[in-house]
């Protein structure tokens, strides 16, 4: 798969892309990761890429001309591979794991359309294929939603974790959210590990971990079951 990052500040991702897990499954050619500029795409010689809202108002909106000619020049690129556009808009169906697993399966390459300023030209959404939110705020731009969607969905690819279990337990993989976890030292600050995490006793553990998700699940998170 191919993620390609359509952004007017593709800098912004200099460092996602070259550390921890992205850094490493781009290094073992499990994932090929792209920023695009959109400024690339601008229009003459300032290559301008918004301008003010029809009917007045604050802000300045991102061009379709513009962005237009950038999807339709990624998508001409390696016409065999299938390509999924997705636009990174408040307005978007809300993002979840389950949609990160779907996407980290697709047979193709993936486009993410970053906005910024006061947004998009409506007629954005005739050249794209979805539209995504990854919650019920808003962010000065698309670049972190962006980060967040390649993250989510890079992961979950075969190879990038090591181990397959590594994200099968974790939160939102089922209905509940993820067990407690605990490490050395067995006693801190009169605070100590559970026993059974001690015993070796591994069906009990399992037990335990199941018990405990539903517990912290029924707690926090009640909508979730």
């Amino acid at each position: 798969m191919k993620i390609t990052i359509l952004t007017l500040f593709p800098k912004m991702f200099d460092g996602f892309l070259k550390e921890s897990i992205i850094g490493r499954a781009r290094k073992n050619e499990i994932v090929e990761i792209e920023s695009v500029n959109i400024r690339d795409f601008g229009i003459g010689s300032r290559k301008q890429v918004d301008d003010t809202p029809y009917g007045g108002g604050a802000g300045m909106v991102l061009r379709v001309d513009v962005l237009e000619k950038a999807i339709r020049e990624l998508k001409s690129n390696n016409k065999k591979q299938k390509k999924l556009v997705i636009l990174l808009t408040p307005q978007g169906k809300k993002y979840h794991q389950k949609k990160a697993r779907e996407l980290s399966k697709y047979k193709g390459d993936i486009i993410l359309v970053c906005g910024h300023y006061e947004g998009f030209d409506e007629r954005i959404r005739e050249y794209v294929d979805e539209e995504i939110s990854i919650g019920d705020y808003v962010l000065t731009g698309g670049e972190i939603a962006a980060a967040v969607v390649t993250d989510s969905i890079v992961r979950l690819m075969p190879g990038v974790l090591g181990k397959e279990e590594s994200h099968q337990n974790e939160s939102f993989e089922s209905v509940t959210l993820e067990h407690p976890h605990y490490t050395k030292p067995d006693e801190y600050d009169g605070k100590k590990v559970p026993d059974v995490l001690l015993s070796g006793h591994h069906a009990e553990i399992s037990k335990w971990r199941r018990e405990e998700a539903i517990k912290r699940t029924k707690k926090r998170r009640p909508d979730l079951i």
